[in-house]
C-alpha cells in the first residue's frame, strides 16, 4: 500500500496538518478531505517515490554473472560486444 502525504490547503489548520502528516492508503481509496484531527481541509501532496533499491549495476561483472551481454553502436547498424558471450559483433550490412 502506497505512503500518501498530506497538507492543509488553507490557513485555517492544526499543527498535525500545518507541516504535512503521511497515510497508507490502498490505491482505489478515496484521497482525504479533512484533516483527521482538526477536520479542515487537506490536499494530498505530489512528494519523491521511495525506491526500496538502486537499479542494478550494469557493469561488466554484472552483466556476466548474469548470463546477459551488451553490446555498444560503433556505426550505423554496427555493434561492438563490451560484455557476455555472443557474437564479437553484430551487423545489419
Amino acid at each position: 500500500m502506497p505512503i500518501y502525504e498530506y497538507q492543509a490547503s488553507t490557513d485555517e489548520c492544526c499543527e498535525h496538518c500545518a507541516k504535512a502528516f503521511d497515510v497508507m492508503q490502498k490505491l482505489a481509496e478515496e484521497p482525504l478531505k479533512l484533516c483527521p484531527e482538526c477536520h479542515n481541509p487537506v490536499r494530498r501532496k505530489i512528494s519523491a517515490p521511495n525506491l526500496a533499491s538502486p537499479a542494478p549495476s550494469l557493469s561488466k561483472e554484472n552483466l556476466e554473472k548474469h548470463g546477459l551481454t551488451q553490446f555498444k553502436k560503433v556505426e550505423k547498424g554496427v555493434y561492438e560486444k563490451t560484455a557476455g558471450k555472443g557474437p564479437d559483433f553484430i551487423s545489419d550490412k
